[in-house]
């Protein structure tokens, strides 16, 4: 519903950013060598910059979807700027990588730099007036749709708050039909009647759109209200009461003419899981490679003052509930689990004076860049767990499992919020499942950052 309310809008967006690129791209090289500035080298020709042209506005689209500017947003006009800043710095550094490995011709630093910041000052002043051009006609009464919602409790609240948070898509709830006559309001929107007067308020009212979103006790009175509305000229939504069962990111799709709604969507698929892949590799490579004297040092220490083996491999649950084998330095007494798997605790009696060490520090994580570079897990995401313990955890958490529908990770945003090793198995399954409805590859960025700046890696 606000996807289609707001699709001229966001296609306004791309063609104005479109128009705005390209100018800033001649701008640029107008700029450069056209304004009086000095040229030692001489001005070159434009057909390369026109050449240049072709390939910066879609991978300046492409860049500018990946990060939800051509979406509708929620959050604030700064947080957009934002956005806007981080895109076109990276259409830059990929403008400056394509030329370093072309070889064949160099842009002017000049024409890069002057491109870079006259983008950002145009597509982010055309967006601030766009919006609030927007704004001003929604509260003169121009363009807007007006919507009833039927229903009431928290997924009538729910339709009017995204409403509410979407005034790009043109939508003004007029009011609320509920049978509950002890509430005058909801989400700020007045009661106009019940159910059974939905003719005689679309009347009063005006609406053009009626959104369902009936609670599931009143699921039995949808078909009644389907046949008083079934001659009326508005539009009919109905929004399905699942919030009780969407554990994890929920979706409808069209199969073949057939409306399939998801309850537990995966964010890891497609495009996504290839982008999360190709990360996961470029920095664990490079890291073991960086690190690798440090990790031959840290070897040299486990051999030396405990003994063989420096490794110690363990059975994990991970993507799927597949078990892999979790690589790790050896911590503890070589006969530490000989009366059976032990829960570890932060002063283990079993632990060695360097794997204390290694604990503390979590250094001992760091052979698990080896699982990340195979593919066993993630840099981010949930901590694995052992089989033998994730039994008994099913049991007692709910949701337990929904923490295997994406790779287990080195750390995660359970490990950074300090929800690690002994401590409570449900607030680190309700933080892993925050992670995995939330999922971006920001989002992994921002927690590895996060686990740098605690200078340390979870346990």
């Amino acid at each position: 519903m606000l996807r289609r309310h707001s699709e001229v809008f966001r296609t306004a967006l791309l063609l104005g950013d479109t128009l705005l690129v390209a100018a800033s791209w001649f701008g640029a090289y107008l700029l450069r060598f056209h304004s009086g500035l000095p040229a030692p080298l001489g001005v070159p020709p434009l057909d390369p910059y026109l050449v240049a042209l072709g390939l910066i506005v879609p991978v300046w689209a492409w860049v500018f979807r990946s990060r939800g500017l051509y979406a509708s947003r929620t959050d604030s006009t700064l947080s957009e700027l934002g956005s806007v800043v981080a895109g076109a710095t990276t259409v830059v550094v990929l403008l400056v990588v394509a030329t370093f490995f072309a070889r064949s011709y160099f842009f002017s630093r000049g024409v890069i730099a002057s491109f870079w910041a006259l983008s950002i000052a145009s597509v982010s002043s055309f967006r601030v007036v766009a919006r609030e051009f927007l704004r001003v006609l929604h509260r003169h009464g121009h363009n807007l749709s007006s919507v009833l919602v039927v229903g009431a409790g928290p997924l009538a609240e729910q339709v009017i708050d995204r409403v509410h948070e979407h005034p790009e898509a043109g939508l003004r709830v007029v009011g609320v039909l509920s049978n509950d006559g002890r509430v005058p309001r909801v989400g700020g929107v007045p009661v106009l009647g019940r159910y059974e007067q939905v003719r005689k308020v679309l009347a009063l009212c005006g609406a053009s759109q009626v959104v369902l979103a009936l609670p599931r006790e009143d699921q039995d009175r949808l078909e009644a209200l389907l046949d008083e509305l079934d001659d009326e000229l508005v539009d009919l939504r109905l929004v399905p009461d699942l919030l009780h069962v969407a554990t994890l990111r929920s979706s409808v799709e069209d199969f073949d003419g057939l409306p399939v709604i998801s309850l537990r969507d995966s964010p890891l698929v497609g495009w996504a899981a290839i982008q999360k892949r190709v990360f996961d590799i470029a920095a664990s490579a490079l890291l073991l490679a960086v690190a690798s004297p440090f990790l031959g040092a840290l070897a040299l220490a486990v051999r030396f003052t405990c003994g063989a083996p420096v490794l110690y491999v363990q059975d994990r649950m991970g993507l799927d509930g597949r078990v892999f084998r979790m690589v790790k330095f050896r911590t503890m007494v070589p006969d530490a689990e000989s009366g059976g798997p032990v829960w570890a605790c932060t002063s283990d009696p079993r632990t060695t004076r360097i794997g204390s060490f290694l604990r503390r520090t979590g250094f001992d994580e760091l052979p698990q860049l080896w699982n990340v570079l195979r593919g066993d897990m993630s840099l981010v995401g949930p901590r694995p767990e052992r089989p033998v313990f994730i039994e008994q955890f099913r049991r007692e958490v709910p949701g337990y499992m929904l923490r295997h529908k994406v790779k287990a990770g080195m750390t995660g945003w359970a490990q950074v919020h300090r929800w690690r090793g002994d401590t409570s198995v449900h607030e680190r399954v309700e933080h892993d499942l925050y992670y995995i409805r939330n999922w971006s590859l920001g989002l992994d960025v921002r927690i590895l950052l996060m686990t740098l700046w605690r200078t340390r890696l979870p346990s």
